[in-house]
């Protein structure tokens, strides 16, 4: 019988302009990144244990993109969900900076162009925003709808990649 060794999440707090971000995983690789404004809360298990040395590199691409130096974020993930989040979520990460989608296009993107609202349901539940780019995702009419972090999040992250005030 073999016995799996339980991991144990780490976490650590970065600062940035949009606030405090939590980051958490462990050495499988960053499972969650939340804003203090996320309707979930940056919270830490009870049993997680701060380790800044674990996100050293995550803390450093965060700094790079939210200075502008930064285009593609390239860190081990290991995000938990089903098949179809995670085929969203990898989705999500082939939209280029500074270009945006409608969950139409993802929905057909995915070969299902009907899947709209499992789209948008499998990108509010991206645990690793701004990493894995949901940001990018809006209306079919070119509104900003729904993020984690709040619209005003989403439309600062959306015109600091492009230089352009999105419609709210």
């Amino acid at each position: 019988m073999t016995i799996m060794a339980e991991r144990i999440t780490r976490f650590t707090w970065t600062d940035s302009p949009l606030g405090r971000i939590g980051l958490f995983g462990d050495e499988c690789g960053l499972s969650r990144v939340q804003l203090d404004t996320e309707v979930r809360g940056v919270t830490p298990d009870d049993d997680a244990i701060e380790d800044a040395a674990l996100f050293r590199d995550a803390v450093e691409q965060l700094r790079a993109y939210f200075v502008g130096e930064l285009k593609e974020f390239t860190l081990k993930l290991n995000p938990e969900g089903t098949p179809f989040q995670q085929r969203a979520w990898a989705e999500l990460r082939k939209i280029p900076y500074g270009e945006t989608i409608s969950y139409g296009e993802q929905a057909r993107r995915l070969g299902d162009p009907k899947a709209c609202r499992a789209v948008g349901a499998a990108n509010g539940q991206n645990p690793l925003g701004i990493i894995v780019p949901c940001h990018r995702v809006i209306g079919s009419n070119g509104k900003l709808t729904g993020f984690a972090g709040g619209l005003d999040a989403k439309a600062w992250l959306l015109q600091h990649e492009t230089g352009l005030f999105p419609a709210s």
